[in-house]
């Protein structure tokens, strides 16, 4: 039964037809529902709205009409009358800026969709307003300009709603599409993602993830006396780390609620000054579901992803590492808290940015949140000869299509806007090669992505890093298109140093190269020493304390049957495989350990370690531990504590010994009156000592020898500089606190026994 003129149809001035059910009762409504759907999927009346009030259909055809009115006139008794349905003034909205943005006329939405035949705009608003989702068709006659869809609602809330897109087109497969209508996709433009509040929380692992706004907050309060460091980068020394695994554990004795988020890392900020570090390399903060690999049984459901290579969204700050739950908004807060807190520290930020690829996996179990079902044929390569499936150059699935003009703006925007939103100071790009690829996988010399952040008036003032290679065989270490402003990882670096220290034969030239700025990769144009990014450790592969305790990986935990993780780990144990008591192995690792810490601080270029090295972090031998949220991969720092005056001690002195000493951090490459090399026996294959002296011009000049032979030698010491005498600073064969004496120990005579796996430092001083 009706209560009431219900006003059953009504013609909307936008020409949209109404049905509006004020005073139907539920079922009857429910039924009327299923009628007009199965009218839509017949007839292609394009749904406007669904709610528990209103339905809306684009249609300019008058004989639709009467079935509507039928469809909506079943009989039945009727209930209460329901709460009044919030009516909103809807405009055909502007096509930029794309994303939600705040106009004169309302809130407008704008998304790219070249393909797409049908965009429905889903929108979730606070409960206090309305409990249910609104769906708003848009008329590709009248809500599309070019490819850009669009609309505009008046007295939207200006936060807390949620909104994500359905989009229908073409289901030809073998052209490259995957649209799929019945899911609610993220827009690539959201500034704010929400989903989960809790990290890891598998008793909401299946949530959906939407797109949200904020148009109530006030602008981010910097401060009056903020400024950004703005280091050189010859003067960087970065520390690589996962935000959330560096307060996670307990024993970073904060609360509960303030561990592993943006607020916990600033709580830190002491341990990074004493550490002596300058920036910090964040492994990915954009929004990433860490259970994505549990939605599905397969042999990795056990496992949450820890370390965020698998992108959601690229503007939005991962939300679950606010404090307290806090969720998005809350997120981008903190976010610009930590920031504020790093920079006042004199600590620069760098992103690890992942644009190679996205969660959307690929096509045997695809995981659609958003570009996939949006317009998978522009947003990732496919191979149009082989069925359009999906590239796969990153190992991940899918390969994101970055030299595509629409993905390379969308790229470009995600940069800028950490940049001028979040004050970040660069960006480390994941698998960087893949951004070297055209359209359909091939590799460009020139690629206008890369090029396009040279050249940008905000991204080329940042610091900018490449991994330069992707999973496809693309290596383009010293020969990534730079424009002489891309610094690279130097994977080259990271294998000599292993080898040699490990002792390897015929590995001396290459230590050689490498300490002094690895010209043969990077003398070219106007290219520096500090575009050399030296790293012997990184997130993936051994740590540190692994690298020199293990000679094979051991990554059962992974469920993959040690498959996974790389095999060419360059890694020696000493003598005996992991844990051990023996006295002599672990003084001998801890020497290990010390060599390299030392080569990685006085070698020309740009040092960056990892997280937890400083004390011997462990993962047992497990060299990819992405999948682990607990202590494998969370800083430990009981045991931080417990290393203080031994390796911590070390890596500190060293690290502020670098930075206090301009010869160790050259501008330019060295030239032969920087250095002098005491080696008469370069082309022996089995001499793995290596000796040599860096010149400051002033006198202050430094010898430096590394003995990766298992017996000792005797070294002729070359006289110092005129009125200087040589002051041991460094032996890594001596127990701390002799290992390392920063005012230098007096008394070096004419040679020196440099022990078995060990390396010295002497200083010329008055």
């Amino acid at each position: 039964m009706i209560r009431g003129p219900p006003q059953i149809v009504q013609k909307c001035p936008t020409g949209i037809v109404t049905v509006n059910r004020t005073n139907i009762v539920p079922r009857t409504y429910r039924h009327a529902l299923q009628e007009l759907r199965q009218l839509r999927r017949r007839d292609s009346l394009r749904l406007f709205s669904s709610d528990h009030r209103i339905l809306k259909f684009c249609t300019s055809e008058e004989a639709f009409r009467p079935r509507l009115v039928a469809a909506a006139k079943l009989q039945e008794e009727a209930p209460q009358m329901l709460d009044t349905f919030p009516s909103f003034e809807v405009s055909l909205g502007l096509a930029h800026p794309l994303g939600v943005s705040e106009i004169e006329s309302g809130i407008n939405f704008a998304i790219f969709s070249q393909h797409a035949s049908a965009v429905t705009l889903c929108i979730i608003l606070p409960k206090s307003v309305h409990d249910g989702m609104i769906e708003l068709a848009l008329d590709p006659q009248k809500n599309r300009t070019g490819d850009i869809w669009h609309i505009c609602i008046k007295e939207l809330p200006q936060g807390g709603v949620l909104y994500g897109y359905r989009i229908d087109g073409p289901r030809n497969w073998h052209e490259g599409h995957r649209f799929d209508d019945s899911i609610i996709l993220i827009d690539p433009y959201a500034k704010l993602i929400e989903g989960r509040r809790a990290f890891g929380d598998e008793s909401n692992k299946m949530c959906r993830f939407f797109g949200t706004y904020d148009f109530n907050s006030l602008p981010f309060d910097w401060g009056e006396n903020y400024k950004r460091p703005n280091i050189p980068e010859k003067d960087l020394v970065i520390y690589e780390m996962n935000v959330r695994a560096f307060t996670a554990d307990e024993t970073s004795s904060l609360d509960q609620d303030q561990r592993g988020s943006y607020l916990g890392l600033i709580e830190k900020i002491p341990h990074l000054l004493e550490l002596g570090v300058n920036a910090v390399e964040l492994l990915p903060v954009f929004e990433f579901d860490e259970l994505e690999l549990q939605r599905r049984p397969n042999p990795r459901d056990h496992m949450i992803n820890t370390w965020g290579y698998s992108t959601i969204n690229f503007f939005a700050p991962m939300s679950r590492y606010a404090s307290c739950g806090g969720g998005p908004v809350r997120a981008s807060w903190e976010f610009k808290e930590m920031v504020k807190a790093l920079h006042g520290a004199g600590i620069e930020v760098i992103l690890d940015v992942v644009y190679n690829h996205t969660n959307e996996a690929d096509d045997e179990n695809p995981y659609t949140t958003s570009f996939r079902g949006i317009d998978n044929k522009v947003y990732y390569m496919v191979d149009l000869n082989n069925n359009a499936q999906l590239l796969n150059f990153s190992g991940c699935g899918n390969t994101f299509n970055c030299n595509h003009p629409t993905v390379m703006e969308l790229i470009l925007e995600s940069l800028r806007h950490w940049v001028t939103e979040y004050h970040v100071d660069g960006f480390r790009f994941d698998l960087a090669s893949v951004l070297c690829r055209g359209t359909d996988g091939t590799p460009i010399n020139a690629p206008p992505l890369v090029k396009a952040i040279s050249k940008d008036s905000v991204l080329s003032r940042c610091k900018i890093i490449a991994e330069p290679w992707d999973c496809g065989g693309l290596y383009l270490v010293g020969k990534f298109p730079n424009w002489d402003r891309w610094a690279e990882w130097n994977g080259k670096y990271r294998d000599d140093i292993r080898r040699f220290i490990k002792g390897d034969a015929g590995m001396k030239g290459n230590f050689a190269t490498r300490i002094a700025g690895s010209a043969d990769l990077y003398r070219v144009n106007k290219r520096k020493p500090y575009h050399s990014v030296n790293f012997v450790i990184a997130h993936d592969g051994f740590t540190l304390y692994d690298l020199v305790s293990y000679n094979n990986k051991h990554n059962d935990a992974n469920g993959e049957g040690g498959n996974d993780g790389c095999n060419d780990n360059f890694s020696w144990n000493c003598g005996i495989e992991g844990e051990t008591s023996d006295a002599n192995i672990n003084a001998l690792r801890s020497r290990q350990v010390k060599n390299f810490h030392l080569a990685l601080m006085v070698s020309q270029g740009t040092p960056m370690m990892f997280m937890g090295d400083e004390y011997g972090h462990t993962r047992y031998g497990n060299n990819n531990s992405y999948g682990h949220d607990t202590a494998i991969n969370n800083f430990q720092w009981g045991q931080l504590e417990a290393r203080k005056n031994d390796h911590f001690r070390f890596f500190s002195k060293m690290i502020k010994f670098r930075l206090s000493h301009n010869v160790l951090r050259k501008e330019n490459f060295i030239e032969k009156n920087d250095i002098t090399w005491l080696e008469d026996n370069w082309y022996n294959e089995e001499s793995r000592f290596l000796a040599f002296m860096l010149h400051d011009g002033n006198g202050g000049d430094i010898y430096l020898a590394f003995n990766a032979h298992h017996f000792s030698i005797k070294t002729a010491i070359p006289s110092p500089p005129q009125n200087r005498s040589w002051y041991r600073v460094v032996d890594t064969n001596l127990k701390s606190p002799d290992d390392f004496v920063t005012e230098g120990v007096s008394g070096i005579s004419e040679t020196y026994d440099v022990a078995p796996y060990s390396a010295i430092l002497l200083e010329a001083k008055q």
